[in-house]
């Protein structure tokens, strides 16, 4: 799909994660830090650190990742606290980059010059520093941001609602375009078009 499918529509959502930019992108650079970090404490070699850390994200799942490193180098429980701190605050390495695809189709969208919105769930800390390290080439400035914490998590349609009605418009207006279960019933529940990002993209 391409903006000319969609352009019927006044105002354009996006989730962050894995629709802007793929997620890993920022988690393997977190865990980077976070490895070299414990080599200079520890001096446990950080290139075995964030090979089991990336491991086990492509393996299992990002939220087992402390766990396993904790469990194969019996690290200290208290660096729980170092690596949460860093994936909130993390000053990256390099900057995220969107994907082609969408990064065309938000230049498309301030082109035609309607309304383009960042609607996620997470941390908003965490998203927040996500986005701030993202190369935007200069679109930062049509994006509004929304933080669906802040009301209510995804898949509620509050943060869709209340979207609307900061900025006036109807569900007739809107698409979404994202990439959870979450934000296609929120979609889905507020009445406004979805669509999945695998549509757009071209990998």
């Amino acid at each position: 799909m391409k903006y000319s499918d969609i352009d019927k529509h006044s105002a354009f959502v996006f989730e962050l994660d894995n629709v802007i930019y793929p997620e890993k992108d920022y988690l393997f650079q977190v865990y980077y830090l976070f490895a070299a970090l414990i080599e200079y404490i520890e001096l446990y070699d950080a290139k075995v650190l964030t090979d089991l850390m990336v491991t086990t994200y492509n393996t299992e799942s990002k939220d087992m990742v402390f766990d396993r490193v904790k469990e194969r180098f019996a690290l200290d429980e208290k660096y729980r606290i170092n690596f949460q701190h860093l994936l909130l605050t993390a000053k990256l390495p390099l900057k995220l980059l969107v994907y082609q695809d969408i990064l065309e189709l938000l230049q498309d969208i301030v082109v035609d010059r309607k309304k383009m919105f960042i609607v996620t769930n997470g941390n908003p800390a965490l998203q927040l520093n996500k986005i701030k390290q993202t190369e935007w080439h200069g679109l930062e400035a049509y994006l509004t941001c929304y933080f669906a914490e802040e009301t209510l998590p995804m898949p509620e349609p509050d943060v869709l609602h209340l979207l609307m009605k900061e900025h006036n418009l109807k569900r007739k207006d809107l698409v979404m375009i994202g990439h959870s279960e979450a934000a296609k019933l929120s979609a889905e529940a507020c009445g406004i078009d979805y669509h999945d990002i695998s549509k757009f993209l071209t990998l």
